[in-house]
């Protein structure tokens, strides 16, 4: 599959929403398939791991983050189902389950709650190792325009995470036990 031909799809090639979204996913594709690589996955696998990473925030298009050119009307909360509901339109039921369970490390019913219906009700959490793999990798990653390259460190990342509770900031610890080896 040419994830390329999918991006350009909705983000026209030299806007900004096309240039942050994919020097984002290129740089969280190669953590996660660098990672990928040191364990037990398929070829298949690998391959999904990069497709499914170049494509985790085909979503930010339909949100209000205008520091990045994307001019929807949604709140950045939103990316992950959009993507989600993109991706199945587009025949990728499995990427579409890392577009939507992406998101921090996963949406609980109990988070989704706390936004008063903005999102669908439905469990959101990461639950295949690649879909964790890839919300992990993410994390290390901004869509800040000065850094949008620049891998932050553990601490940084965890940081990040903790402002979410600290049940986040153990799953993410859990995460890069299993993944950093």
């Amino acid at each position: 599959m040419d994830t390329n031909l999918i991006i350009s799809k909705y983000y026209p090639p030299g806007s900004l929403s096309f240039h942050v979204l994919k020097t984002h996913s290129q740089a969280v594709a190669r953590k996660a398939v660098k990672l990928a690589g040191r364990m037990n996955f398929s070829d298949q696998e690998m391959e999904f791991i990069h497709e499914a990473s170049m494509l985790h925030d085909i979503g930010i298009f339909y949100t209000s983050a205008t520091d990045i050119g994307c001019m929807g009307d949604l709140p950045y909360i939103c990316h992950g189902y959009k993507g989600h509901d993109l991706l199945l339109t587009e025949g990728l039921p499995l990427h579409a389950l890392v577009c939507e369970r992406h998101t921090g490390t996963g949406l609980t019913l109990t988070d989704i709650d706390k936004f008063n219906g903005l999102l669908p009700r439905r469990p959101m959490e990461p639950i295949s190792e690649s879909e964790q793999l890839i919300a992990y990798c993410d994390k290390f990653f901004s869509k800040d325009l000065k850094n949008l390259e620049v891998e932050r460190s553990f601490e940084s990342a965890l940081r990040g995470i903790t402002k979410y509770g600290e049940d986040k900031a153990n799953i993410f610890k859990e995460w890069h036990q299993k993944f950093n080896l």
